[in-house]
C-alpha cells in the first residue's frame, strides 16, 4: 500500500481509540490495525514496536489530554471542578481511559508515560492543595478514587450515563467536606 498520513502516528492512535470503542482491547491488533490505517502490517510495527508499546502511547495520550482537561479549569476552580472534568474526560476518550489503567497492557518503565502520569497527577494535586490548604497525597488519592470511580461505574452502564456530569459534581462536591481537615482530624 501506497497511501500518504500527514502524521501516520497520530492516525495509528486514533483508531486504536477507535477500534478499541468498538471492539474492546483485548481484539485489538497490529495487523487489523494496518488495515483500518489503510497501512503496511509492518508500519505500527515500525512507529510503536509492539501491541504493549502501541497501548502505551495511547496511554500516554490520554494522561496528557487528562492533564490538559484538569489544568483547564478555571484559575478559581478546585477540586470539584477538576473532578468534572476527570469524569468529562474519561466520557469523551473512554478508550484512552481504559488502557491507562491497565498497566499490564504497558511498557510501565516507558519515559514518556510517566512524564504524562506525573502531568496528570500534577494538576489534581492542585485542586487537592486548594482544598486541603496544603499538600495530602492521602487525600488526593481518595479524590482520585471518588471521581475515578464514578467515571469508571458510567463507563460500564452500572450508572446511567443520563446527566452525568451534573451527577459528577455531586459526587466530586463530597470532597469539599473534607477541606481544613487533616489526617486524624473529625468533626
Amino acid at each position: 500500500m501506497t497511501y500518504h498520513h500527514g502524521d501516520l502516528r497520530r492516525t495509528l492512535l486514533a483508531e486504536t481509540a477507535s477500534a478499541i470503542a468498538e471492539d474492546g482491547v483485548a481484539k485489538l491488533s497490529m495487523r487489523a490495525l494496518a488495515k483500518r490505517a489503510g497501512v503496511s502490517n509492518a508500519a505500527p510495527t515500525y512507529h510503536f514496536g509492539d501491541k504493549s508499546g502501541l497501548l502505551t502511547a495511547l496511554a500516554a495520550e490520554g494522561y496528557d489530554r487528562l492533564a490538559e482537561a484538569m489544568s483547564g479549569v478555571d484559575e478559581g476552580g478546585g477540586l470539584v471542578d477538576r473532578g468534572v472534568a476527570y469524569v468529562e474526560f474519561a466520557l469523551a476518550c473512554p478508550s484512552h481511559f481504559t488502557v491507562m489503567f491497565q498497566p499490564r497492557l504497558l511498557h510501565d518503565d516507558d519515559a514518556e508515560l510517566t512524564a504524562a502520569r506525573q502531568r496528570a497527577w500534577a494538576a489534581l494535586s492542585v485542586g487537592v492543595v486548594k482544598t486541603r490548604s496544603g499538600p495530602d497525597s492521602d487525600f488526593g488519592v481518595a479524590a482520585w478514587s471518588l471521581v475515578h470511580g464514578y467515571a469508571t461505574l458510567v463507563l460500564s452502564g452500572a450508572v446511567a450515563p443520563e446527566d452525568a456530569l451534573r451527577q459528577a459534581r455531586i459526587v466530586a462536591g463530597h470532597l469539599g467536606e473534607g477541606a481544613g481537615k487533616g489526617p486524624g482530624k473529625s468533626d
